[in-house]
């Protein structure tokens, strides 16, 4: 049994929720989204809640059963309002700036590096910090490990881009061996 696929999703206000044959359509003041149903499990919309059930007991429908309802939970909050992640860069000569759209990222390489947000997820940059937000949630998470990708945070001086309140532990360097007689 799954213990996530068991909770019902309780529909917000201002939340309309459309339930077809192979997606789930939820309209929000933020956004609408869609997420395609999974195999096996059977959606209902009960006293104004969403209701999984799986159809048959497979280890898939069971596995599918807490997966849909967490990517259902995801695209109701996303549609009442952003989620977002925060990146910081850290490293002398190291920054962000915007260009129109596009994020343009001087990392201490020969050349500056142009990365393209897509359509529904909005970056922004303030100092050494890079902010991104949109409606769904693992789209926000792809642009920031995207993002993260280009000069992941080095051990040794903790320079790169690493998100904020992450942990980067670090080594000690190579120590200056004594002179021995």
């Amino acid at each position: 049994m799954s213990k996530i696929g068991k909770k019902p999703i309780d529909i917000p206000e201002g939340v309309e929720i459309k339930i077809e044959k192979d997606k789930v359509q939820i309209k929000g003041p933020n956004a609408t989204l869609e997420v395609p149903t999974l195999i096996g499990i059977e959606i209902k919309e009960e006293d104004n809640q969403i209701i999984f059930t799986p159809r048959n007991s497979t280890k898939q429908t069971v596995s599918n059963w807490g997966t849909l309802r967490a990517l259902v939970q995801n695209a109701v909050d996303g549609s009442k309002q952003d989620f977002s992640k925060k990146l910081l860069i850290e490293g002398v000569g190291y920054r962000a700036t915007m260009e129109g759209k596009n994020l343009l990222l001087n990392l201490g390489f020969s050349h500056p590096i142009k990365f393209e947000s897509p359509e529904n997820v909005k970056v922004e940059v303030d100092g050494n910090a890079i902010t991104i937000s949109g409606p769904e949630k693992a789209l926000v998470g792809e642009v920031a490990a995207n993002i993260r990708k280009f000069r992941k945070p080095e051990p040794y001086k903790g320079k790169g881009i690493r998100y904020e309140g992450e942990i980067v532990r670090r080594k000690a360097g190579k120590k200056a061996v004594g002179s021995g007689s």
